[in-house]
């Protein structure tokens, strides 16, 4: 395996941000993994939506017949599902409000795991998500947990999608955000929780520059 850099905490403290900036600094792979679990929600969304709800059990039959690939640009990750790309589709509302129920899955997390790991067995990677440290790549000697108010990461969400989103709330956002991370807590398979040795950093009141030049500082090669 190669080496890789683990971002880690609850969503919308900057992870992504983060991780793509530290990927270009150091010429590493930028793999989102919350985008991975977006683009299977999306996908799910799309094709088993029963009664108002996910047919979880439908999808986990399915699994197996969702083609998730990535084309790289930039150094940055393309989510790319049976031959589509989703990238521009995987920021709304309704993933948000289910993404935390699929990645609750086992059977989807399974399969995702082996898919991250065969991506760090060739490439020196920055990945960013929610178990990264804990579990998918726990041996990692770069670990960071990142965290922030759910006042202050439910604007930092509004802003990113107010614009396409007519529709959104602030009230609502926040009300996702405390709900997500009640989901992403409480779930029995890798529940969000920083590893023992990750180091933890609350960008509630950093600006990027500082988060970034934090870690920076911090990490090991």
């Amino acid at each position: 395996m190669k080496k890789v850099i683990a971002i880690d905490g609850y969503a919308a403290t900057g992870k992504s941000t983060q991780a793509k900036n530290i990927a270009k600094h150091l010429n590493f792979l930028h793999i989102d993994s919350g985008a991975m679990y977006r683009g299977i929600t999306y996908f799910a969304l799309k094709n088993f939506w029963f009664k108002n709800q996910i047919n979880i059990e439908v999808l986990k039959d399915n699994i197996e017949e969702i083609d998730i690939n990535f084309s790289i640009i930039n150094q940055t990750q393309i989510i790319i599902i049976n031959k589509i790309n989703v990238e521009k589709e995987l920021r709304n509302i309704k993933i948000d409000q289910n993404v935390s129920l699929v990645a609750s899955v086992p059977e989807i997390r399974s399969f995702l795991l082996k898919k991250q790991r065969q991506i760090a067995n060739k490439n020196n990677i920055v990945m960013d998500g929610r178990d990264i440290g804990s579990v998918v790549f726990p041996d990692s000697k770069n670990k960071f947990f990142l965290i922030a108010s759910p006042e202050i990461r439910a604007r930092r969400r509004y802003d990113q999608i107010k614009t396409d989103n007519k529709s959104a709330t602030l009230s609502q956002i926040l009300k996702d955000v405390k709900t997500r991370d009640k989901g992403d807590m409480s779930r029995q398979i890798s529940p969000l929780k920083p590893a023992s040795d990750a180091k933890i950093i609350d960008t509630s009141y950093l600006s990027k520059e500082l988060v970034f030049d934090k870690i920076i500082s911090l990490i090991e090669l």
